[in-house]
């Protein structure tokens, strides 16, 4: 169990713009994801140090945004203004998770222009969704060459994470305590009674730190 990725929702003016403020905010440069056919969305990636990334994702009028919840998840976050969206934990197994949530993990897909596919399992969007500081897991499947953050060597640290929620609610949910998949990674929980969700992450950059 480690930490992945965090996910951005796009803002009113679209993936491309916000993707840019971002990018030139922690001076890298983003790399063109694609669409996920099975999601309604598609993406643009941020590689990261440590075998991170963060990805901005956006919903597309397609039928699959309306039922998938990720879809689903990406469209209440822009239509609210766009932001954070939540965080995902990397698993090797994702039979516990199934067992304990009572469904099936989803498959998701990327195809690359060369025509090669990054694929992949997830289950957790509907907890992300009812409360957002909770994460959704995922397991990678094919190449691991493809994952995100192999798209460049990245000197950008994900360092920390500022969650309006609980530490015990998110253990709770993991199965295992939260700070196992956060290893490098530290949390500032605050406002536990508050409305839950990820409200600003941290990056190690050539300038210095950089909160989004």
């Amino acid at each position: 169990m480690r930490m992945d990725h965090v996910s951005y929702a796009c803002e009113q003016d679209g993936l491309v713009a916000t993707t840019e403020r971002i990018s030139s905010a922690l001076g890298v440069e983003a790399v063109k994801g694609g669409v996920h056919p099975r999601f309604g969305t598609r993406n643009m990636i941020i590689p990261l140090a440590g075998h991170k990334y963060l990805e901005v994702v956006e919903v597309l009028n397609h039928p699959a945004s309306d039922k998938a919840p990720f879809g689903q998840a990406v469209r209440a976050r822009s239509e609210a203004g766009g932001g954070w969206m939540g965080w995902c934990v990397e698993v090797d197994d994702l039979a516990p998770f199934e067992e304990r949530l009572g469904r099936a993990a989803v498959n998701g897909n990327r195809k690359f222009p060369d025509g090669r596919e990054l694929v992949w399992k997830q289950i957790g969007i509907l907890g992300l969704i009812a409360d957002p500081q909770v994460p959704y897991m995922l397991k990678w499947e094919g190449d691991p060459a493809l994952h995100p953050s192999n798209a460049y060597e990245s000197n950008v640290k994900m360092s920390c994470l500022t969650i309006a929620g609980s530490a015990a609610r998110v253990t709770e949910w993991l199965g295992e305590p939260v700070e196992k998949p956060l290893e490098d990674v530290a949390v500032d929980w605050v406002a536990p009674h508050g409305t839950p969700g990820i409200l600003s992450v941290t990056f190690e950059t050539a300038t210095g730190a950089v909160t989004i």
